[in-house]
Formats: structure tokens, sequence, C-alpha cells
């Protein structure tokens, strides 16, 4: 691994704290004595989404079973997605309130007119301090909150750079496990990545064309485009007027369009150009004005690190499937592609309220009707919609099963239809009946409807499963830091790191 690198790594390693274990993997990294699994994801407010801290624990898991099975060093690394202008996607931390109730809470839209700009060039407003006094007010009175609430705390404060925060937050939880964080958003780093920036631009034109050849590919075998490929899109965005400027995507020119040449540039969204004399001088001395796509990013990762394998979700995994080609145009062996781990945490009071309605934990994310239809008896129900289910099957359809069988032994082909289609119709009219009759008895059950608003509220809020919904300190805030970690990473080992079925948590 390039010196230029390390050093870079180490500087940011120092600034976030960093750990004895996360030291050891940088000075074995130094050494070009080991492999690395990355990671990586957006930098959301109060460490994002749950799944971003499944996709850490997956990288670290991942990390140790390679090296238990080959001998060879190998390295978490959480890739810090700092390049990305979209703050939106990053804004907004979704916990639960005292009555259950999802709640978000939001940073302005807008901090300081930056439209555009890399998140890595934001700065956190004083509102982050009334959005903590905020989440204390919906996390659960007790040690585990307060220790939840002092990390962020110490990291998220007015002023502080977000992506500093998140990874000084996100080191911190996984300081014992040695998870290193990189922010490409580097002076040093975007200069090790100026001859990638460089060949992107000059085969323009013939990335295009083989993506556009790689996504007819997936299309004709019957899969979907993940990321639009743009006609004329070099896979690199432009920082206007400055590092710190609106990101915007370059577009090859038309030879003779506004004055063009074809090797000059226009930038999207706009009347603006930039000159094939002015690309070639920022790449030389600000390579930091330029920024990589979705379909580029993994091609600088793994440029830079000795990359054995990638931990990602469904959607990104599917993107490297369109990136293939790529690998081979810039000479790299792809690496091994392994999903996170998806997790849903089934505390106490959800297992007791799941147990009481009777349903599986799955069925949370049905539609409302036709969960109802299998709710338990009702308490004030006389006879429950299961008993009159099994009268049914033991007494009406056996009756049904004979007048079918013995109308239909006539040899009459069209009273032999008649009494199929009869059969069916009984049994479609009586599912019906009951299904009704569970919905009738649970909505008038008060009890039954708030338990089952509070499991949907729990595993599948607004249909979105927990894991997507919720960010971190929902569930730290509930078992605490260390149990949170231990709870992952413990799972993890005792049923491997390559399961890919959503696996439960049960504290």
């Amino acid at each position: 691994m390039a010196p230029a690198l390390v050093r870079a790594l180490r500087d940011q390693q120092a600034e976030w704290g960093a750990s004895v274990a996360g030291q050891a993997n940088l000075e074995a990294l130094a050494s070009g004595n080991a492999a690395v699994v990355v990671t990586g994801q957006q930098v959301g407010l109060f460490l994002g989404p749950l799944y971003a801290f499944y996709k850490a624990a997956s990288a670290i898991a991942i990390a140790r079973a390679i090296e238990k099975e080959s001998g060879v060093r190998c390295v978490p690394v959480f890739w810090l997605q700092s390049e990305d202008h979209d703050f939106e996607e990053i804004r907004s931390c979704k916990v639960a309130g005292t009555d259950g109730a999802p709640v978000v809470l939001s940073l302005p839209d807008e901090l300081d007119g930056q439209g555009r700009a890399s998140v890595a060039h934001r700065i956190l407003p004083t509102d982050v301090t009334s959005l903590l006094s905020a989440l204390a007010q919906h996390l659960p009175a007790g040690p585990a909150a307060d220790e939840t609430l002092a990390l962020l705390r110490k990291h998220y404060r007015p002023g502080a750079g977000i992506v500093a925060s998140f990874a000084g937050a996100m080191a911190s939880v996984f300081a014992d496990d040695g998870l290193l964080l990189l922010d490409p958003r580097d002076s040093r780093i975007a200069e090790l990545a100026t001859p990638v920036y460089r060949r992107c631009l000059d085969d323009c034109g013939s990335i295009e064309q083989m993506l556009h050849e790689r996504s007819k590919a997936l299309a004709d075998a019957g899969f979907s485009e993940q990321v639009s490929v743009r006609d004329g899109g070099a896979l690199l965005f432009l920082h206007r007027d400055a590092v710190t400027g609106p990101r915007v995507r370059m577009l090859q020119g038309q030879n003779g369009q506004n004055g063009l040449t074809g090797t000059d540039w226009l930038l999207a969204g706009s009347h603006n150009t930039a000159s094939a004399a002015e690309v070639d001088r920022l790449l030389a001395r600000e390579p930091l004005r330029f920024s990589t796509s979705a379909l580029l990013r993994p091609i600088v990762q793994d440029t830079l690190l000795p990359t054995v394998g990638y931990v990602g979700g469904p959607g990104e995994i599917n993107y490297f499937a369109q990136v293939q080609p790529l690998y081979a145009h810039f000479g790299l062996e792809p690496p091994l592609l392994f999903p996170r781990a998806r997790f849903r945490l089934l505390d106490v009071h959800t297992r007791r309220r799941l147990a009481q309605l009777q349903v599986a934990a799955n069925d949370l994310c049905l539609p409302t009707d036709q969960l109802l239809s299998r709710l338990a008896a009702p308490s004030q129900a006389t006879t429950s919609p299961a008993r009159l289910r099994e009268t049914v099957e033991r007494q009406i359809l056996p009756g049904v099963d004979e007048l079918v069988a013995t109308v239909g032994a006539q040899a009459d082909p069209g009273l032999q239809k008649l009494a199929k289609r009869t059969r069916e119709r009984v049994v479609y009219r009586l599912d019906r009946l009951l299904a009704r009759y569970a919905r009738v008895l649970a909505e008038k059950d008060t009890t039954t409807m708030q338990r089952l608003q509070r499991l949907q509220w729990t595993l599948c809020p607004d249909g979105i499963p927990q894991e997507r919904f919720y960010s971190w300190p929902w569930l730290a805030g509930q078992v605490g830091i260390s149990a949170a970690r231990r709870l992952v990473l413990d799972h993890l080992a005792a049923h491997g790191p390559f399961v890919t079925d959503l696996q439960d948590l049960e504290p």
C-alpha cells in the first residue's frame, strides 16, 4: 500500500481516536503483509440507519473468518462515502417515542447554502445540540441511553465536521475490533487516485460503450440496471470554483457545440464548461477538485487498497455486476462480494406481544387487513376464529367433499365441472367469512390493536424493515453500546458471517 495512503490513514485515525487494535492493523497494512475487507456507507446523522452498524460488524466478522481460513492478516476498513452531496439522505435520525411511535429528528435541510457540496465539507450547526436534547427525551431512561448520549455528545458538536463526527463515533464503537475508517476527501488520497481519474477521462467514450453493452447484457439476462449510465458521462464529478464548491457531473462535449473541442467538458445541470486544458491543470495541481460516481468508486477503492472482499447491501452488490467490465479495463481483479448481515431486534417486550397475538415477526410487514385475519382470538370472543376454522375443516368440508364426489361420479362432464367449481366457491366464501370475522373481532379489541400497533412500529414501521428505518441510537439506547456490539458480533461468530437470511437478535 502506498506510503502516502498509510500516512493519510494514520492521520485520520489519530483525529478520530485510534485504538490499540486499530494501530496494529495500520502497521500490518504499512508492512504490506495484510489484505482488507472493505465496506462503506453515507455518514448519517448519529451513525445513520442500523444497517450501517451491521455493515461494519459484518466487515469485521468476515475479515476474521478470511484471516482464520487463509492465515493472511485481514483488516476491516469502512470507506466513508464523504464525496456524496445528497444531504437529504443523511440529515435525519429515526427513533421511537415514549409511546413507541416513530420519531424523526432532522438537521435543517440546508447548511449555509451548501447545495451539492460534498458532505465532507459540511459542519454541524448549533441545532445539533437541541436534537441531542430531543433524542434524550425519546430514549428509554437508564444506563444504556446515558452512555449512548454521552458518546454522541462527545462527537456531534456544533462546528464539528459531519464526517468527523460519524467517524469518531463509529471508531469508538468498534475500538476493540481494529476497524479502520477512510475518508477519500483527502488531498493525499485524491493525488493517488489521479491516474484513475486521468484514464477515466481519456477513455470516456470506450468506457461508456462497455457500460452500455454490459447493461444490455444484464437486461437480456433478466436483470435491471442498478445505476443509470449517462450518455457522455465520465463517471467523475468536478467541484466548481473550489474543492468545497458544488459537485457537478462531467459530460463529454460535442465538437463544435458552444465552441467546444471534442476533448472539452460540459458541466451537467448548467451552461458552464471546462476546457481540456483547465481539467489537465486541475488534475495536476488540485486533484481534490474531482470526485467519483458510484460506478467509479469501487475502482478507486481497489486501486488504492489490497482489497480481498467487499461487504455491501443488495443494491451495492447489484451494481457491482455493472462494474465488472471496468475492473478488466483498469487491470484489476474484482474483490469477493459478501452480502452484509441482516438483523432484527426482538426485545423481551416484542417477543411477549408476538406470543400474546400468536403471530410471527415476519407477519408484521403484511398489509394490516391480512395481518388482522391472522390474529389470535380477542379476549372477549366466545368462539375464536381458530375454533371456527377447525369446525369448517373437520365438519363442513368433509361433507362438501362427499357431495362433490357423489355428484362428480356421474358420467356428465358438465356436472363434474360444476361440482368442482362449487367446491372451490364454498371454500373461498368460507375463507372470506372467517377472515372478516377475525378482523371484526380484532378491531373491537382495543388491547389487541394497541399491541399490533406497537409491533408494527417496532418491526416494520411505515412498511419498512426495522434495520433500514431506525437509526443506531434506537438500538444502543435500549441495550447499551457494548451490549449492541457484542450482540451482533457474537451472533456472527456463532452462526457465521456469511448467513444472508434475516437474523433475530434477542437480548
